[in-house]
């Protein structure tokens, strides 16, 4: 797997209203990720009270909960985070794979773009690597978020 990541791109954020829609599920790792993504936010000049968090109990939550906060129209760029875990069933590829699906659908029927901040891993070593370790996905679902919101605003 590549660990090269896109250089950040230079944005202020102050203007952008920003949801996130963090699963409860493997907490640990998740909230991992949304401290990645509030400093992307903070660094770029987003205020706080322009970033709203809803909770859901896990990933497979994420898509409806997204669906719903790109429904009010306030919000003009919205991060789902997640963690999920392989066990000993196929069950976490089917949660991993109908949240990337719900996630991706909800992003081109809305317009509203969608970041998949959802970590699946083959182990929970590699999970904690990228949600709490080494590989630090959070800041970068953050900085993808400031620069997808940045677009959408050029292009309306």
């Amino acid at each position: 797997m590549s660990r090269l990541s896109p250089e950040p791109a230079s944005i202020d954020g102050a203007d952008f209203k920003v949801a996130i829609v963090a699963a409860r599920y493997n907490q640990t790792y998740v909230e991992g990720l949304l401290e990645g993504v509030l400093s992307a936010l903070s660094d770029s000049g987003v205020p706080d009270e322009q970033v709203s968090i809803e909770r859901v109990p896990g990933s497979n939550e994420l898509p409806i909960a997204v669906q719903m906060m790109a429904g009010s129209e306030r919000y003009d760029v919205i991060v789902a985070l997640g963690a999920i875990i392989a066990g000993g069933t196929r069950h976490y590829e089917m949660v991993a794979d109908g949240s990337n699906m719900g996630l991706q659908q909800v992003a081109l029927e809305s317009g509203i773009p969608v970041v998949n901040g959802v970590i699946v891993g083959d182990s929970e070593e590699q999970v904690r690597e990228r949600c709490v370790g080494s590989i630090p996905k959070g800041k970068e679902f953050g900085e993808c978020a400031l620069e997808m919101a940045h677009l959408r605003r050029r292009l309306r």
